[in-house]
């Protein structure tokens, strides 16, 4: 009992400090957006005349309006797609007897070990020589491709949990393959589907580097390119540029409060097996 009750106390010192640690920075970030526009904040510090119109010059001075339009087409291109494609892959390589499975398999895991970063300039060549340099669609297919590894290994996982039983009764009842993934497996992976859809536009809603580098309009770019708007050559606005990323963060962490139960159940679902 005592041992249970310090496990449980440990426990929860823990979870307070994991806390802490990951509301600290935004609690900073909030504190420099609130200061006087030009100053340069040190630390926490709130002032007693909170300057939240920083808010509204760092949407004007971003010109997010358009950007926002711009992501928001984004995500409503590249999640759909990605879920889609995943969904099916995955379920071919947990279910499905493909020929060189396992040998196609491994490229996806490949896809997962390549750094980023490596692959920004072959793919600024590969866009260029496409003719899709500054379009939408040089930031939508490079997504698409670039989550899809991700995504395979991710419902072949779930996919490869669901219970042998129901793929029997349904060969059984006479269901084709397409019958048995559409009503019987695609509902019992909701939770890793939802899953993948939040990771997904989180990818294409924060990803600022293509956006960068493949638009050279500032505002064909994306709400996380915005935030090039506040770096200067010779000076960056502290205030404005934390005001600007607390924006840009706001529909993620609104879209994760609301979905939160669908991601932890999709973490959870692997652990437990009855």
């Amino acid at each position: 009992m005592q041992q249970s009750k310090t496990v449980r106390v440990v426990g929860n010192v823990m979870l307070a400090l994991t806390i802490v640690f990951c509301v600290l920075p935004f609690i900073s970030m909030l504190s420099a957006a609130l200061q006087p526009q030009g100053s340069m904040p040190e630390g926490i510090q709130f002032t007693a005349h909170p300057h939240w119109e920083n808010f509204v010059a760092a949407w004007k001075i971003a010109n997010i309006s358009p950007l926002l339009l711009n992501s928001t087409i984004l995500v409503v291109c590249v999640v759909p797609l990605v879920v889609i494609f995943c969904a099916l892959g995955g379920y071919a390589f947990a279910q499905l007897h493909v020929p060189a499975k396992g040998f196609l398999y491994v490229f996806f895991l490949i896809g997962l070990t390549i750094p980023f970063e490596t692959l920004v300039t072959p793919l600024y060549y590969e866009i260029s020589g496409m003719g899709l340099l500054n379009t939408r669609l040089a930031l939508i297919l490079p997504l698409i491709g670039l989550n899809i590894p991700f995504g395979i290994v991710w419902m072949r996982s779930c996919f490869e949990q669901m219970p042998r039983d129901l793929m029997e009764a349904a060969s059984i009842d006479g269901a084709g393959h397409f019958r048995t993934f559409w009503s019987i497996q695609l509902p019992l992976a909701l939770p890793a589907i939802s899953s993948l859809g939040i990771l997904t536009f989180l990818a294409t809603w924060n990803q600022f580097l293509l956006a960068v580098v493949l638009e050279n309009d500032p505002e064909k770019r994306t709400m996380a390119g915005a935030l090039q708007s506040f770096v200067g050559q010779y000076q960056t606005d502290v205030v404005l540029l934390n005001a600007g990323a607390l924006l840009i963060m706001a529909p993620t962490m609104i879209l994760f409060i609301f979905l939160q139960r669908y991601f932890i159940r999709a973490m959870l679902a692997g652990s437990v097996k009855g």
